[in-house]
């Protein structure tokens, strides 16, 4: 009996991946609706710089949204789609209206904790399994998030 995927990876380590992306998905997309809000509503003297940096930020994650999804796909599972699905599944609490700087700033920040964890947990599945494509695709988000991290604690000190 064959226990592999159609890529070759042991079925109950993949649906252990699958579960594990669709919880980065998830936060992702409540990540991706809270930065579009802070975007929206940033008020005060650093308006310009962080409303570029907000939309910067949104249109990195739509692509990394729609990425992770299609890696469950591969991996031969299905990617949720509702919005009430992600709320439930999120690791990154839905934000409230804010429109100062750092406090906007300080939940980026508090969500990339969140996913490099998230990221790092996958990493460590993907590595078990031998799934060098998710491995790949976790260990670059690390790598741009980590970078994101020194940027933005840079801004609020």
């Amino acid at each position: 009996m064959n226990n592999t995927n159609q890529i070759g990876l042991d079925n109950t380590k993949a649906e252990k991946l699958a579960i594990k992306l669709n919880s980065l998905l998830a936060s992702y997309s409540v990540f991706y609706q809270n930065t579009r809000g802070f975007h929206w509503n940033i008020k005060g003297e650093q308006f310009f710089v962080l409303h570029e940096k907000f939309e910067e930020l949104y249109n990195d994650l739509i692509v990394k949204i729609d990425e992770v999804a299609e890696r469950i796909l591969t991996l031969g599972y299905t990617p949720d789609h509702q919005y009430s699905t992600y709320v439930e599944l999120s690791e990154i609490s839905e934000s409230k209206k804010i429109s100062d700087g750092k406090e906007s700033v300080t939940e980026i920040l508090s969500a990339l904790k969140i996913t490099l964890k998230l990221q790092r947990e996958i990493l460590n599945l993907s590595d078990e399994a031998g799934d060098e494509g998710t491995n790949a695709l976790m260990s670059d988000y690390i790598s741009e998030q980590e970078k994101l991290v020194w940027m933005y604690t840079s801004f609020i000190k």
